[in-house]
């Protein structure tokens, strides 16, 4: 963990003036108002940028050096790195998906495999397990999947070993 964390995602462009749209992954908005640098990472490249201003409706940015739709357009789907300080503010229960990602998974006693992504579902978070065989498996991140994570100790708590079948 390098204190970043992915805290939305750039969409389309907005408008001829290189704005693009910006989805918030954790629902909350307020926290990117403060915001005056980001970094964008993109197929394994990141790129800082200063922001000109954020904008409410719909929530956008226009960042320094961006000025047309061409060049908004190439950011589509980049992830906009923040410092913890700026992260979304957590409620008891909930974690930064930056944190989870790494853990080991256990499972009575046995390390079962690590978490290597978190991914939004239809119905929830679904956390990407690599099994200690290399297979990959997506469990629902919910209370009857999941029992204690220890980010101290660096270990999920596994409830049901059916769901990796």
């Amino acid at each position: 963990m390098d204190g970043r964390f992915v805290t939305a995602v750039i969409g389309a462009p907005f408008g001829l003036s290189g704005r693009v749209k910006i989805e918030p992954l954790s629902g909350e908005e307020n926290h990117l108002f403060g915001l005056t640098k980001v970094t964008l990472r993109q197929g394994g490249l990141e790129q800082e940028y200063t922001i000109e201003e954020v904008f409410s409706s719909p929530l956008s940015l226009k960042l320094t050096g961006i000025d047309n739709p061409e060049a908004a357009k190439a950011l589509k789907g980049a992830e906009i790195l923040v410092p913890r300080d700026y992260a979304a503010p957590l409620s008891e229960g909930e974690y930064y998906i930056e944190d989870l990602r790494g853990l080991e998974v256990v499972a009575e006693g046995k390390t079962m495999g690590k978490i290597s992504g978190v991914l939004e579902g239809g119905g929830g978070f679904l956390a990407e397990i690599t099994l200690v065989d290399g297979s990959a498996k997506l469990v629902p991140f919910r209370d009857e999947f999941f029992g204690q994570i220890d980010l101290a100790a660096g270990k999920a708590e596994l409830l049901n070993t059916w769901i990796l079948e």
